[in-house]
């Protein structure tokens, strides 16, 4: 029986978002020179991160608090008013960057509604997923959007409900894209773009009999007919 359900992630699979994240880690980086290194700078960050996520969530507007209280740790509580500007200035730049599909990302979505349905699940702010959304062009595709503050396995069985095992989830992160959909019991294609954000590396399920890789969007096509002859 051939797949009925394709699946999507949107950040950094079907549009450029981790560049702007490093570009403001340089300017944070760069605002920040005269008080801790970069590699420490970063890592505290990356910290700041990872203890907020239950409290902020995902997105740009969590990112600028994280580098507002990275300042502040690291200049213990002295960080200059102007410094404390240009980061939220930063931040709200991020908000308004043009959205850029990825290669063949157009296509993949439009093959997906051609040949079933086809879905979005995302996480992140929602305003900001949405405005990306309506900017890409691709919103009239799809049939339905998720957008989720966590990605796990009891998310995408709802999603994809008694068609999980038709199901097709393609995104760019192990952690939040592809072992939670496995486990969902759908098909998942991992579509690697850039350098991952620490906090959503995992390894691959690489003996998975559902687990496949794709090196971009052009070769949807292609993996689809190819897992419609073994569902």
């Amino acid at each position: 029986m051939p797949l009925e359900c394709f699946a999507f992630d949107a950040d950094d699979t079907l549009w450029h978002n981790e560049r702007f994240f490093r570009l403001t880690h340089a300017t944070f980086f760069d605002l920040l020179k005269d008080h801790a290194d970069p590699d420490h700078l970063g890592a505290r960050l990356l910290e700041a991160e990872r203890r907020n996520l239950g409290t902020y969530g995902y997105g740009i507007k969590a990112f600028t608090l994280c580098m507002i209280e990275t300042a502040l740790e690291v200049t213990e509580g002295r960080a200059p008013g102007p410094v404390i500007a240009e980061i939220v200035a930063a931040g709200r730049e991020m908000l308004s960057h043009p959205i850029d599909l990825l290669p063949g990302a157009r296509e993949a979505v439009e093959t997906a509604a051609a040949r079933g349905r086809a879905v979005m699940v995302t996480k992140g702010d929602l305003l900001d997923q949405e405005r990306k959304l309506a900017q890409s062009g691709l919103g009239d595709l799809f049939d339905h959007v998720e957008i989720v503050s966590e990605k796990d396995p009891a998310v995408y069985a709802r999603v994809f409900g008694a068609a999980a095992a038709r199901t097709l989830m393609v995104g760019d992160s192990m952690r939040s894209d592809i072992l939670p959909a496995l486990a969902a019991g759908a098909f998942a294609a991992h579509v690697p773009q850039g350098v991952p954000w620490a906090i959503e590396h995992a390894e691959a399920p690489e003996n998975h009999p559902r687990f496949r890789r794709a090196a971009d969007l052009s070769g949807f096509p292609t993996l689809v007919d190819e897992l419609d002859e073994v569902t």
